[in-house]
């Protein structure tokens, strides 16, 4: 029997394989699976630097830490669904963004910027909108151009 981890892909599944990571959702959905599981790390983290809640020095240890706990579990989930809808807005704009223009560059980026800023920001109306679309973008050339600089 043969070791299928061995085994040398065809051209054919290569083919299928490549139609299946190029699209825009599969690409939206990894990176929103991947910004959940960054958001869960990056909450759990940041709360427990965090001391927004009051302890309850009257309550015994064991419910103190648990209250701490659960406080720590709802900051980590609150995070990891903002990360999981910022990556797969930004992944999947910038991915049709790329399709459309048929070109990779630091514009891409920006506009992909702009439209999850704006989205992001939506519940603050067209000023808030305009002020995350620019944020958002600036932030996205920033960082577009520091990881290729040395192209």
């Amino acid at each position: 029997m043969s070791n299928p981890f061995t085994r040398v892909p065809t051209q054919e599944e290569r083919a299928a394989a490549s139609k299946v990571t190029d699209s825009c959702a599969v690409r939206a959905g990894f990176s929103g699976v991947a910004g959940y599981g960054i958001g869960l790390i990056f909450g759990l983290v940041l709360s427990g630097i965090e001391f927004s809640s009051p302890v309850d020095t009257t309550a015994s240890t064991k419910e103190q830490v648990k209250t701490v706990f659960r406080d720590m579990g709802n900051k980590s989930l609150s995070s990891a669904k903002n990360f999981a809808i910022m990556a797969a807005i930004y992944s999947g704009s910038e991915c049709m963004i790329e399709s459309y223009r048929a070109r990779n560059d630091i514009y891409n980026s920006v506009g992909a910027g702009c439209i999850t800023g704006g989205t992001l920001a939506m519940k603050t109306g067209p000023r808030g909108m305009a002020a995350g679309c620019a944020g958002f973008a600036a932030f996205s050339a920033a960082i577009d151009w520091y990881m290729h600089r040395d192209d």
